[in-house]
């Protein structure tokens, strides 16, 4: 089902800003453009003294793709600016800070700017791009190359493909000497350049490695008029999995980028998608939950998101996962669906209970409980007093959710109250 295909797809991977890549790939002995960060209009001016250049470029730090092309709220145009002395970085840097940048990443909602990359001005007599990645169909990280750096690498690969070269990477080997010069005659640089940029190449491999990279994304890597290798903007992700071995890395996470409620989830054991639908959904287990979404769709219904709870789910976890669902105000019903396997059925009703009673549900809710502790479970739920529409079986269950939630939107639609209070 489309759908679940959709939830099952968006995973949480870490972005970081372009001023920390670049720290990062500085502390590689990768070449990045000298410069620094600030999150005040002074802190700029102070970074633009002394850089002592009239050659500078101000960008606007947002994890967004397109900031050269986006505007803000303060009317001003263009999220990456030259610019030719320090005044000129204050004015800018006020006009960008704490606004939101609109590019067509963004859409109508915008991106906050927290922070300001100023950087020293170079001359590239050649640009190209690269870039690390993992590839999960082949289970090997692969690198992608192009002369054609500067520019929207998707518009290069549907205009001219073949402009566009994969290297993949034999993880035991890793990135040889003779992997990197091969790479490195594709990027078009001159014969002086092509040693630094081999010797560039198999660094970024080195830190796409031990930091746990899902993607180091340089664009453009240059060769200046001097014949040196530089890192120009940099977009690096990294893997959820591995934030344990990753703590430097994570501590640089800008919440502020993200979405409020997927944030919370994170930090509540959770993993929390929104959808378009009205239909809350709380399931145990990312297979159960795909399908869950799967059967609502196909009685007529459309999930409001995806929540799976995991397997160690307790009371305050199925209440902080009632409120997440419940912030999506058109959420027309909710749907609990648990196999107690590792996460007990017990808990599930004391979680729901709870939540039912603290948070003043007044939509309906399907339960569907089976496994561990069922019985107790049961019993909590029929001696709990609240109104509750329970099940044992899937079908009977998510057809009288949507029906349900049917009642419940028409009712909104002639802006008439109905309760269902438990």
């Amino acid at each position: 089902m489309v759908r679940a295909a959709k939830a099952a797809s968006q995973k949480r991977n870490l972005s970081l800003h372009e001023y920390r890549s670049a720290a990062l790939l500085k502390s590689y002995g990768i070449g990045i453009p000298r410069g620094e960060a600030a999150d005040t209009p002074e802190g700029a001016y102070k970074i633009a003294q002394k850089l002592n250049s009239e050659d500078m470029v101000i960008k606007a730090q947002a994890l967004t793709g397109g900031r050269g092309k986006g505007h803000f709220d303060s009317g001003l145009k263009g999220g990456v600016r030259i610019v030719t002395s320090p005044e000129e970085v204050k004015d800018l840097a006020a006009k960008m800070l704490h606004q939101k940048l609109y590019t067509k990443q963004t859409g109508p909602a915008g991106k906050d700017v927290t922070a300001v990359y100023i950087v020293e001005r170079l001359f590239a007599r050649r640009e190209a791009y690269l870039a690390i990645l993992l590839d999960r169909a082949t289970q090997q990280p692969m690198i992608v190359a192009s002369a054609q750096g500067g520019m929207d690498i998707e518009g290069v690969a549907h205009e001219d493909p073949s402009a566009i070269k994969t290297f993949y990477v034999d993880m035991k080997k890793g990135v040889t000497p003779e992997l990197s010069a091969e790479v490195a005659a594709v990027l078009g640089f001159s014969q002086k350049a092509q040693p630094e940029a081999a010797e560039t190449i198999q660094k970024l491999y080195q830190c796409f490695v031990e930091r746990d990279a899902t993607q180091i994304e340089i664009n453009p890597l240059s060769e200046t008029v001097d014949n040196k290798v530089f890192a120009m903007d940099a977009k690096l992700g990294f893997d959820d999995n591995a934030e344990f071995r990753q703590t430097e890395v994570y501590s640089w996470r800008d919440f502020t980028q993200e979405d409020p409620e997927e944030v919370l989830a994170a930090k509540s054991g959770l993993n929390f998608i929104k959808l378009d639908g009205n239909i809350g959904c709380l399931v145990n287990g990312a297979g159960l939950a795909m399908a869950t979404l799967d059967i609502i769709n196909l009685y007529g219904g459309t999930p409001a998101n995806f929540l799976d709870c995991g397997g160690g789910a307790t009371p305050e976890t199925i209440e902080s996962a009632f409120k997440l669902i419940l912030s999506e105000k058109k959420v027309t019903s909710i749907f609990v669906n648990i196999f107690g396997g590792i996460v007990r059925c017990d808990y599930v009703a004391e979680g729901l209970i709870a939540a039912a009673i603290n948070l003043k549900l007044d939509i309906p809710v399907v339960v569907r409980l089976q496994g561990t502790n069922l019985e107790k479970a049961q019993e909590m739920i029929k001696n709990s007093g609240l109104k509750l529409f329970a099940f044992e079986d899937l079908d009977p269950a998510a057809e009288k959710v949507v029906q349900l939630s049917e009642i419940v939107q028409k009712a909104r639609d002639v802006n008439v109250k109905v309760s269902f209070e438990l």
